[in-house]
Protein backbone atom coordinates (compact mmCIF):
# COMPACT_ATOMS: atom_id res chain seq x y z
CA UNK A 1 0.00 0.00 0.00
CA UNK A 2 1.41 3.28 -0.87
CA UNK A 3 2.52 5.49 2.05
CA UNK A 4 -0.14 8.88 2.70
CA UNK A 5 -0.99 11.29 5.24
CA UNK A 6 -3.93 13.72 5.57
CA UNK A 7 -4.15 16.42 3.51
CA UNK A 8 -3.76 19.63 5.01
CA UNK A 9 -6.81 21.04 3.80
CA UNK A 10 -10.43 22.92 4.25
CA UNK A 11 -11.25 19.67 2.32
CA UNK A 12 -9.77 17.24 4.09
CA UNK A 13 -12.43 14.02 4.79
CA UNK A 14 -11.97 11.03 7.02
CA UNK A 15 -8.93 8.86 5.30
CA UNK A 16 -10.12 5.47 4.15
CA UNK A 17 -8.50 1.89 5.05
CA UNK A 18 -8.58 0.51 1.43
CA UNK A 19 -6.25 -0.77 -0.81
CA UNK A 20 -8.04 1.71 -3.62
CA UNK A 21 -5.67 4.36 -3.77
CA UNK A 22 -8.65 6.47 -5.92
CA UNK A 23 -10.57 6.46 -2.90
CA UNK A 24 -8.41 7.26 -0.28
CA UNK A 25 -7.28 10.34 -2.53
CA UNK A 26 -11.01 10.95 -3.02
CA UNK A 27 -11.91 10.97 0.70
CA UNK A 28 -9.20 13.16 1.18
CA UNK A 29 -6.11 11.78 1.51
CA UNK A 30 -2.44 12.77 -0.06
CA UNK A 31 -1.40 9.73 -1.55
CA UNK A 32 2.05 9.18 -2.53
CA UNK A 33 2.74 8.79 -6.07
CA UNK A 34 -1.20 9.88 -6.96
CA UNK A 35 -3.51 6.91 -8.20
CA UNK A 36 -3.83 7.72 -12.27
CA UNK A 37 -6.31 6.94 -14.80
CA UNK A 38 -7.27 8.74 -18.24
CA UNK A 39 -10.23 9.75 -19.78
CA UNK A 40 -11.07 7.49 -22.90
CA UNK A 41 -8.74 4.96 -21.75
CA UNK A 42 -10.21 2.38 -23.47
CA UNK A 43 -10.30 3.54 -26.79
CA UNK A 44 -9.24 3.86 -30.67
CA UNK A 45 -5.03 3.87 -29.81
CA UNK A 46 -5.30 1.17 -28.83
CA UNK A 47 -5.35 -2.01 -31.18
CA UNK A 48 -7.39 -4.19 -28.95
CA UNK A 49 -10.07 -1.89 -28.42
CA UNK A 50 -10.28 -1.72 -32.26
CA UNK A 51 -10.55 -5.10 -32.98
CA UNK A 52 -13.29 -5.28 -30.47
CA UNK A 53 -14.89 -2.86 -32.05
CA UNK A 54 -14.78 -4.45 -35.29
CA UNK A 55 -16.12 -7.64 -33.57
CA UNK A 56 -18.79 -5.80 -32.23
CA UNK A 57 -19.75 -4.14 -35.47
CA UNK A 58 -20.26 -0.22 -35.13
CA UNK A 59 -19.93 2.08 -31.95
CA UNK A 60 -23.73 1.69 -30.45
CA UNK A 61 -23.75 -1.94 -30.98
CA UNK A 62 -20.24 -2.08 -28.73
CA UNK A 63 -22.03 0.24 -25.82
CA UNK A 64 -24.90 -1.69 -25.56
CA UNK A 65 -23.09 -4.95 -25.64
CA UNK A 66 -22.18 -5.67 -21.66
CA UNK A 67 -19.43 -8.87 -22.55
CA UNK A 68 -17.81 -6.73 -24.87
CA UNK A 69 -18.13 -3.54 -23.61
CA UNK A 70 -16.71 -5.14 -20.18
CA UNK A 71 -13.85 -6.67 -22.32
CA UNK A 72 -13.08 -2.79 -24.03
CA UNK A 73 -13.05 -1.47 -20.36
CA UNK A 74 -10.59 -3.98 -19.15
CA UNK A 75 -8.11 -3.69 -21.91
CA UNK A 76 -6.50 -0.61 -20.66
CA UNK A 77 -6.27 -2.12 -16.83
CA UNK A 78 -4.05 -5.32 -18.23
CA UNK A 79 -1.99 -3.49 -20.26
CA UNK A 80 -1.31 -0.42 -18.13
CA UNK A 81 -2.10 -1.38 -14.53
CA UNK A 82 -4.16 1.95 -13.72
CA UNK A 83 -5.76 2.61 -10.51
CA UNK A 84 -9.60 3.01 -12.04
CA UNK A 85 -11.38 1.45 -14.76
CA UNK A 86 -13.88 3.65 -16.35
CA UNK A 87 -17.36 2.07 -17.55
CA UNK A 88 -16.86 2.41 -21.51
CA UNK A 89 -20.53 3.56 -22.85
CA UNK A 90 -21.29 6.85 -24.27
CA UNK A 91 -23.10 10.27 -22.67
CA UNK A 92 -25.77 10.51 -25.73
CA UNK A 93 -27.19 6.79 -24.13
CA UNK A 94 -29.21 9.69 -22.04
CA UNK A 95 -30.98 11.09 -24.81
CA UNK A 96 -31.52 8.06 -26.78
CA UNK A 97 -32.79 6.62 -24.09
CA UNK A 98 -35.42 9.59 -23.65
CA UNK A 99 -36.50 8.60 -26.95
CA UNK A 100 -34.25 10.87 -28.79
CA UNK A 101 -32.58 8.69 -32.54
CA UNK A 102 -29.30 8.42 -31.98
CA UNK A 103 -26.58 7.49 -35.13
CA UNK A 104 -22.76 7.94 -35.70
CA UNK A 105 -21.36 8.93 -38.57
CA UNK A 106 -17.50 7.51 -39.29
CA UNK A 107 -15.50 10.42 -39.29
CA UNK A 108 -18.23 12.74 -38.08
CA UNK A 109 -19.42 11.91 -34.70
CA UNK A 110 -22.85 11.76 -33.12
CA UNK A 111 -25.76 12.46 -34.74
CA UNK A 112 -29.45 13.07 -32.98
CA UNK A 113 -32.71 14.29 -34.10
CA UNK A 114 -32.49 17.82 -33.09
CA UNK A 115 -35.02 19.17 -29.89
CA UNK A 116 -35.90 22.88 -30.95
CA UNK A 117 -39.09 23.69 -29.13
CA UNK A 118 -41.13 22.75 -26.15
CA UNK A 119 -43.13 20.24 -27.87
CA UNK A 120 -39.84 18.07 -28.71
CA UNK A 121 -39.15 18.63 -24.68
CA UNK A 122 -43.14 17.38 -24.00
CA UNK A 123 -42.76 14.27 -26.26
CA UNK A 124 -39.79 13.14 -24.36
CA UNK A 125 -39.85 9.24 -22.87
CA UNK A 126 -40.33 9.37 -18.75
CA UNK A 127 -37.65 9.43 -16.59
CA UNK A 128 -39.02 6.12 -15.30
CA UNK A 129 -38.73 4.77 -18.85
CA UNK A 130 -35.04 4.64 -19.30
CA UNK A 131 -33.97 1.63 -17.91
CA UNK A 132 -35.47 -0.27 -20.68
CA UNK A 133 -32.99 0.68 -22.80
CA UNK A 134 -30.00 1.16 -20.53
CA UNK A 135 -30.48 -2.19 -18.49
CA UNK A 136 -27.07 -3.58 -20.76
CA UNK A 137 -25.06 -0.47 -19.20
CA UNK A 138 -25.65 -1.68 -15.76
CA UNK A 139 -24.68 -5.61 -16.89
CA UNK A 140 -21.68 -4.15 -18.11
CA UNK A 141 -20.77 -2.86 -14.45
CA UNK A 142 -22.05 -6.08 -12.76
CA UNK A 143 -19.56 -7.82 -14.71
CA UNK A 144 -16.94 -5.29 -14.01
CA UNK A 145 -17.33 -5.33 -10.45
CA UNK A 146 -16.45 -8.98 -10.67
CA UNK A 147 -13.47 -9.16 -13.25
CA UNK A 148 -11.69 -6.09 -12.27
CA UNK A 149 -8.73 -6.81 -10.05
CA UNK A 150 -9.56 -5.90 -6.10
CA UNK A 151 -7.00 -3.13 -6.37
CA UNK A 152 -8.88 -1.56 -9.19
CA UNK A 153 -11.78 1.21 -8.76
CA UNK A 154 -14.70 1.50 -10.73
CA UNK A 155 -16.13 4.54 -12.13
CA UNK A 156 -19.68 4.86 -13.39
CA UNK A 157 -20.28 8.31 -15.80
CA UNK A 158 -22.93 10.85 -17.41
CA UNK A 159 -23.09 13.60 -19.25
CA UNK A 160 -23.62 17.03 -17.06
CA UNK A 161 -27.81 18.09 -18.38
CA UNK A 162 -25.87 21.27 -20.16
CA UNK A 163 -23.46 19.01 -21.78
CA UNK A 164 -26.30 16.82 -23.17
CA UNK A 165 -29.06 19.85 -23.86
CA UNK A 166 -26.22 21.58 -26.21
CA UNK A 167 -26.29 17.90 -28.20
CA UNK A 168 -29.82 17.16 -27.97
CA UNK A 169 -30.92 20.83 -28.94
CA UNK A 170 -28.08 21.10 -32.35
CA UNK A 171 -28.18 17.44 -33.12
CA UNK A 172 -24.81 16.97 -33.08
CA UNK A 173 -21.45 18.63 -31.45
CA UNK A 174 -21.15 22.30 -32.43
CA UNK A 175 -18.03 24.59 -31.99
CA UNK A 176 -19.97 27.53 -29.26
CA UNK A 177 -23.35 25.17 -28.57
CA UNK A 178 -24.79 27.94 -30.29
CA UNK A 179 -27.91 26.61 -30.41
CA UNK A 180 -28.61 25.67 -27.07
CA UNK A 181 -27.45 29.19 -26.29
CA UNK A 182 -30.36 30.10 -28.50
CA UNK A 183 -33.01 28.41 -27.01
CA UNK A 184 -32.05 28.87 -23.78
CA UNK A 185 -32.22 32.82 -24.18
CA UNK A 186 -34.81 32.51 -27.01
CA UNK A 187 -37.34 29.76 -24.85
CA UNK A 188 -36.09 29.74 -21.38
CA UNK A 189 -39.38 27.66 -19.99
CA UNK A 190 -38.58 24.71 -22.73
CA UNK A 191 -34.79 25.11 -22.41
CA UNK A 192 -35.78 25.03 -18.19
CA UNK A 193 -37.97 22.18 -18.51
CA UNK A 194 -35.45 20.12 -20.50
CA UNK A 195 -32.82 20.50 -18.07
CA UNK A 196 -35.24 19.45 -14.93
CA UNK A 197 -35.47 16.38 -16.91
CA UNK A 198 -32.05 15.72 -17.83
CA UNK A 199 -31.03 16.61 -14.07
CA UNK A 200 -33.66 13.72 -12.94
CA UNK A 201 -32.75 11.53 -15.55
CA UNK A 202 -29.04 11.75 -14.51
CA UNK A 203 -30.02 10.83 -10.88
CA UNK A 204 -31.62 7.61 -12.31
CA UNK A 205 -29.08 6.86 -14.11
CA UNK A 206 -26.13 7.25 -11.89
CA UNK A 207 -28.26 5.95 -9.38
CA UNK A 208 -28.68 2.36 -10.84
CA UNK A 209 -24.90 2.50 -12.10
CA UNK A 210 -24.17 2.71 -8.50
CA UNK A 211 -26.72 0.29 -7.24
CA UNK A 212 -25.03 -1.96 -10.07
CA UNK A 213 -21.27 -1.52 -8.32
CA UNK A 214 -20.15 1.53 -9.22
CA UNK A 215 -18.16 2.91 -6.48
CA UNK A 216 -17.37 6.35 -7.67
CA UNK A 217 -18.94 8.47 -10.22
CA UNK A 218 -18.19 11.15 -12.60
CA UNK A 219 -19.90 14.20 -13.91
CA UNK A 220 -18.38 15.13 -17.47
CA UNK A 221 -19.11 18.79 -18.27
CA UNK A 222 -17.36 19.04 -21.58
CA UNK A 223 -18.72 22.41 -22.66
CA UNK A 224 -19.23 24.35 -19.41
CA UNK A 225 -16.91 26.74 -20.34
CA UNK A 226 -19.59 28.49 -22.93
CA UNK A 227 -21.46 29.44 -19.68
CA UNK A 228 -20.76 32.68 -18.27
CA UNK A 229 -21.71 34.39 -15.15
CA UNK A 230 -24.93 33.41 -13.92
CA UNK A 231 -25.15 30.85 -16.58
CA UNK A 232 -22.64 29.06 -15.17
CA UNK A 233 -24.36 29.12 -12.12
CA UNK A 234 -27.42 28.25 -13.12
CA UNK A 235 -26.90 25.55 -15.43
CA UNK A 236 -23.49 24.27 -14.88
CA UNK A 237 -23.22 24.82 -11.22
CA UNK A 238 -26.61 23.97 -9.90
CA UNK A 239 -27.63 20.98 -11.70
CA UNK A 240 -24.09 19.34 -10.30
CA UNK A 241 -25.19 20.70 -7.04
CA UNK A 242 -28.70 18.79 -7.61
CA UNK A 243 -27.38 15.28 -8.38
CA UNK A 244 -24.15 15.18 -5.97
CA UNK A 245 -27.28 15.77 -3.28
CA UNK A 246 -29.83 13.27 -4.75
CA UNK A 247 -27.05 10.66 -5.05
CA UNK A 248 -25.27 11.05 -1.79
CA UNK A 249 -28.53 10.93 0.05
CA UNK A 250 -29.38 7.73 -2.04
CA UNK A 251 -25.81 6.09 -1.52
CA UNK A 252 -24.24 7.25 1.68
CA UNK A 253 -20.46 7.65 0.89
CA UNK A 254 -20.54 7.55 -2.33
CA UNK A 255 -17.75 9.85 -4.10
CA UNK A 256 -18.75 11.89 -7.29
CA UNK A 257 -16.29 13.99 -9.55
CA UNK A 258 -17.06 16.63 -11.01
CA UNK A 259 -15.66 18.22 -14.57
CA UNK A 260 -17.23 21.68 -15.19
CA UNK A 261 -14.50 21.61 -18.24
CA UNK A 262 -12.85 25.27 -19.23
CA UNK A 263 -14.47 26.97 -16.57
CA UNK A 264 -11.76 28.74 -15.60
CA UNK A 265 -12.51 31.03 -12.80
CA UNK A 266 -15.51 29.05 -12.00
CA UNK A 267 -13.16 25.76 -10.71
CA UNK A 268 -13.20 27.96 -7.63
CA UNK A 269 -15.11 27.05 -5.05
CA UNK A 270 -16.94 24.73 -7.19
CA UNK A 271 -16.51 21.71 -4.69
CA UNK A 272 -18.02 23.60 -2.07
CA UNK A 273 -21.21 24.78 -4.00
CA UNK A 274 -21.82 21.90 -5.89
CA UNK A 275 -20.14 19.00 -2.74
CA UNK A 276 -18.47 16.96 -5.14
CA UNK A 277 -15.44 15.17 -3.78
CA UNK A 278 -12.93 15.87 -6.77
CA UNK A 279 -12.84 18.51 -9.56
CA UNK A 280 -11.01 17.41 -12.65
CA UNK A 281 -9.39 19.93 -13.95
CA UNK A 282 -8.76 21.08 -18.12
CA UNK A 283 -5.09 21.91 -19.19
CA UNK A 284 -6.26 25.42 -19.94
CA UNK A 285 -5.71 25.92 -15.77
CA UNK A 286 -1.86 25.51 -14.30
CA UNK A 287 -1.41 23.02 -11.93
CA UNK A 288 0.71 25.98 -9.70
CA UNK A 289 -2.62 27.96 -9.61
CA UNK A 290 -5.16 24.80 -8.87
CA UNK A 291 -3.25 23.51 -6.52
CA UNK A 292 -3.56 27.38 -4.64
CA UNK A 293 -7.15 27.78 -5.78
CA UNK A 294 -9.20 24.56 -6.21
CA UNK A 295 -7.12 21.71 -4.50
CA UNK A 296 -7.59 23.95 -0.71
CA UNK A 297 -10.89 22.19 -0.81
CA UNK A 298 -10.47 18.79 -1.16
CA UNK A 299 -9.13 16.11 -4.29
CA UNK A 300 -8.30 17.70 -7.58
CA UNK A 301 -7.88 15.54 -10.52
CA UNK A 302 -5.77 16.09 -13.63
CA UNK A 303 -4.67 17.71 -15.69
CA UNK A 304 -1.78 17.16 -18.81
CA UNK A 305 -2.38 18.04 -22.33
CA UNK A 306 -3.63 15.43 -23.88
CA UNK A 307 -0.93 16.21 -26.67
CA UNK A 308 1.72 14.68 -24.34
CA UNK A 309 0.53 11.12 -24.99
CA UNK A 310 1.40 11.86 -28.97
CA UNK A 311 4.92 13.29 -29.21
CA UNK A 312 5.97 11.76 -26.01
CA UNK A 313 10.00 12.13 -25.37
CA UNK A 314 11.55 14.08 -21.82
CA UNK A 315 9.05 16.66 -22.32
CA UNK A 316 6.23 14.07 -21.26
CA UNK A 317 7.84 13.39 -18.19
CA UNK A 318 8.84 16.22 -17.23
CA UNK A 319 5.40 17.64 -17.45
CA UNK A 320 3.75 15.10 -15.67
CA UNK A 321 6.22 15.22 -12.43
CA UNK A 322 5.70 18.91 -12.79
CA UNK A 323 2.06 18.36 -12.11
CA UNK A 324 2.81 15.63 -9.82
CA UNK A 325 4.68 18.32 -7.34
CA UNK A 326 2.50 20.76 -8.08
CA UNK A 327 -0.30 18.93 -6.31
CA UNK A 328 2.28 17.05 -4.01
CA UNK A 329 0.36 19.08 -0.73
CA UNK A 330 -2.91 17.42 -0.81
CA UNK A 331 -5.27 15.20 -2.05
CA UNK A 332 -4.80 14.27 -6.15
CA UNK A 333 -5.43 12.09 -9.13
CA UNK A 334 -3.32 12.25 -12.12
CA UNK A 335 -5.00 12.10 -15.46
CA UNK A 336 -5.19 14.47 -18.89
CA UNK A 337 -6.79 17.57 -18.82
CA UNK A 338 -9.10 16.01 -21.86
CA UNK A 339 -9.86 12.36 -23.27
CA UNK A 340 -6.53 10.27 -25.09
CA UNK A 341 -7.09 10.91 -28.31
CA UNK A 342 -6.60 7.70 -31.12
CA UNK A 343 -3.47 9.15 -32.70
CA UNK A 344 -1.76 8.61 -29.02
CA UNK A 345 1.10 6.03 -28.52
CA UNK A 346 0.19 3.60 -26.17
CA UNK A 347 3.92 3.51 -25.18
CA UNK A 348 3.57 7.06 -24.16
CA UNK A 349 1.23 5.69 -21.42
CA UNK A 350 4.00 3.26 -20.23
CA UNK A 351 6.31 6.86 -19.98
CA UNK A 352 3.59 8.69 -18.44
CA UNK A 353 3.15 5.71 -15.57
CA UNK A 354 6.98 5.57 -15.28
CA UNK A 355 7.39 8.92 -14.39
CA UNK A 356 4.74 9.29 -12.03
CA UNK A 357 5.46 6.38 -9.82
CA UNK A 358 8.64 6.46 -10.28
Amino acid sequence: MAESSMAATAGAKTPVRSDKTLLRALAGERVDPPPAWLMRQAGRYLPEYRATRAQAGDFLSLCYNPDLAAEVTLQPIRRFGFDAAILFADILLLPQALGADLWFVTGEGPRLSPLTDAAGVAALKPTGAIHETLNPIYETVRILRRELPEETTLIGFAGAPWTVATYMIAGRGTPDQGPAHALRTGDPAAFDALMAQLTEATIEYLSAQIEAGAEVVKIFDSWAGSLKDTAFQRYALEPARAITAALKARHPGIPVIGFPREAGQGYVGFARATGVDCVALDNSVSADWAAREVQTDGCVQGNLDPRHMVTGGPALTAEARRIVRAFAGGPHIFNLGHGITPDADPENVHRLLEAIRG
